[in-house]
């Protein structure tokens, strides 16, 4: 194999990858457009996806994390914007490596959550980044994740799927507050951006 024929070989295998992530983000953001319309508490109409804003997908913001399963940790209130908080337990810290900058987050496990069955393995990533307020929603976003993701001690976080929470597109919202230790000292330009519709408050 020539030298010539392996560059073109590889290059093609990059762009065929480039080109199959940016094909799952979008897969991705369908089925998170079309939970909209099928959540009778849902703050938007199918006339209103038009104003979701995203990022373009981007597969550096896709990060391996070393996990360190917390034993024995207390439940707590988790605040929200308005309204009353919920249980959550930490279940989980990460740690990874993000635009070349060590980072840590801490992700959660709903108590109310875990008892339903179809939900029990359900976890909840919120962060606060530099961002926020700027060109995505000012109290944070959210990543779902699952035990199942996590795999001889690691898990892999995708901020492509980071989330805005209801608040971000209506009052009447009980949304967790990302607590400050969930604050990256960094612009996460991944994932969902400012709702591109004014929200009357």
């Amino acid at each position: 194999m020539t030298k010539y024929l392996l560059i073109l070989l590889l290059l093609t295998g990059l762009n065929s990858f480039g080109q199959d992530f940016k094909t799952q983000i979008a897969d991705y953001r369908k089925g998170y457009m079309d939970d909209f319309l099928k959540d009778e508490r849902s703050p938007l109409k199918k006339e209103d996806l038009q104003f979701l804003r995203f990022y373009d997908a981007d597969s550096t913001y896709r990060v391996t994390a070393q996990a360190t399963v917390l034993v024995n940790a207390q439940a707590f209130i988790m605040p929200v914007f308005s309204g009353t908080g919920s249980k959550y337990v930490p279940y989980a810290v990460l740690k990874f490596t993000l635009k070349g900058k060590p980072m840590e987050l801490t992700v959660y496990k709903s108590i109310k959550l875990s008892n339903v069955p179809e939900y029990s393995d359900y976890l909840f990533l919120p962060f606060i980044d530099d961002t926020n307020g700027i060109t995505t929603y000012g109290g944070g976003r959210y990543i779902d994740l699952r035990k199942g993701d996590f795999k001889d001690g690691r898990v892999v976080i995708d901020f492509n799927k980071a989330y805005n929470p209801y608040c971000a597109f209506g009052t009447g919202y009980s949304c967790p507050k990302p607590p400050d230790g969930n604050r990256l000292a960094i612009a996460v330009e991944a994932g969902e951006k400012l709702f591109g519709k004014e929200v009357k408050h």
